[in-house]
This record gives C-alpha cells, sequence and structure tokens, in this order.
C-alpha cells in the first residue's frame, strides 16, 4: 500500500476537518458536518462506495434528505471533503515534523513514523476508502490529492537520504512506501492486540525497513 493509499492526519493539521485526528489534543468540539463525514466514510469503508447511498448515511446519521443535502452535494462531495484534507493534512504535519529536527535527520525520521503511526491507528476506515475508491473523485481533485501525497513522499525521502547517505532519492523512495504498506495496514488489523502494543510493532517495523535493521 502506498502514501497514496492513505487518509487522517494528526495533530498539525487545517481546523475544521473531518477525519478522527483533525484537532486532536484541542477542545473544538467537531461540527455536524464532520459527524456525517465520519459516519459516511465508516460506511464505504464496510460497504464500498456503490453499496451506500445518500438515504444509508442519512439514516446511519440521523438525518433527513433534505438537512443531508444542505451539508453535502452527495457522495462525491463527501469524497472529496474527506480525502482532500487528508493529504494536505499530511504533508503540513510531515513538514512540520521535519522542521523541529533540522540538523538530525534520525530523530526526524522517528518523529515522521511516529506521525504516520498515530495517523493510521486514528483513521483505518478512510484509509480504506482511500485504498479503494480514490479513482472515484473528479479529475482535478484526484491530481491535487496525488500531487499533495507525491510532496509527502519527498520529505520521508529527503530524511531518510541524510540518515542513509549509500541510499540515492530513488532507492530511498520505494522504502518510503514500503514502510506506508507498514503503517497503513490498520484497516486490517483486527483488535486481538491493544493499541499501545500494535503502535509499538508499526513503529519498529516501519524503523526496521527504513533503517535496514531487524524486528524486535
Amino acid at each position: 500500500m502506498s502514501v497514496e493509499q492513505v487518509a487522517g492526519a494528526q495533530a498539525d493539521t487545517p481546523s475544521g476537518q473531518s477525519p478522527k485526528s483533525w484537532g486532536a489534543g484541542t477542545s473544538k468540539r467537531r461540527s455536524r458536518r464532520d459527524e456525517i463525514l465520519e459516519i459516511a466514510m465508516g460506511l464505504f469503508a464496510s460497504r464500498g462506495y456503490h453499496g451506500v447511498s445518500m438515504d444509508d448515511i442519512g439514516s446511519a446519521a440521523g438525518v433527513t434528505g433534505p438537512a443531508l443535502y444542505h451539508h453535502f452535494a452527495g457522495k462525491e462531495a463527501m469524497l472529496v471533503a474527506a480525502l482532500m484534507p487528508v493529504s494536505e493534512g499530511l504533508l503540513q504535519g510531515g513538514r512540520s515534523r521535519v522542521a523541529a529536527h533540522r540538523g538530525d535527520p534520525r530523530a526526524a525520521l522517528e518523529s515522521l513514523v511516529d506521525f504516520h503511526v498515530e495517523f493510521a491507528l486514528a483513521n483505518p476506515a478512510v484509509i480504506a476508502v482511500h485504498l479503494h475508491e480514490l479513482d472515484r473523485l473528479p479529475e482535478e481533485p484526484r491530481r491535487q490529492i496525488r500531487r499533495l501525497q507525491r510532496l509527502y513522499v519527498e520529505e520521508w525521502v529527503g530524511v531518510l537520504t541524510a540518515v542513509r547517505k549509500e541510499l540515492t532519492p530513488g532507492e530511498a523512495r520505494v522504502l518510503a512506501h514500503a514502510a506506508f504498506g507498514l503503517m497503513n495496514s490498520t484497516p486490517f488489523l483486527g483488535g486481538e492486540v491493544d493499541r499501545d502494543r500494535r503502535a509499538m510493532l508499526l513503529r519498529a517495523a516501519a524503523l526496521a525497513a527504513l533503517l535496514g535493521q531487524g524486528v524486535q
């Protein structure tokens, strides 16, 4: 799974957006629109985009048809509203993590891994929707999302090539996408392992992939 299969972001993100982690650690209360969007993403993740109607979303959210359309023009608009801020938030958050550790690429890499693992654990439904439904977006928002994701990857590439000077940018890009595949596996993980342990295992596996080390 590549970064293009991602969706949601943690802390350093635009305000007023929908994934669970937007505004994490703040007192800002989510709007009704955000709640509806979260419900829609959960339904899309479990049933697929074509398996969910606007009536299904309204019923699950306890919202009548006219009220639902007051918030969103349709399902496509919901996808754009969820997935665009995800890529914006990941890029903004990634850049913030790198900037906070300027001059210490190893610390920057570990901070990026922590950031992405927390995102992935908080937003498995959005990741699943991104994996299966991104191509349903209109061309322009889809193009913008892919551009933001490429920029996010390059933040990782810059840090990784500073940590491992033997790597070419192309090789670092391969490793970054491999690490995203590990971290973005959260939609497929069961609940038999508690969240803290899952976070630890995902961090260790991602760092091992990036640094060429064994997982402990």
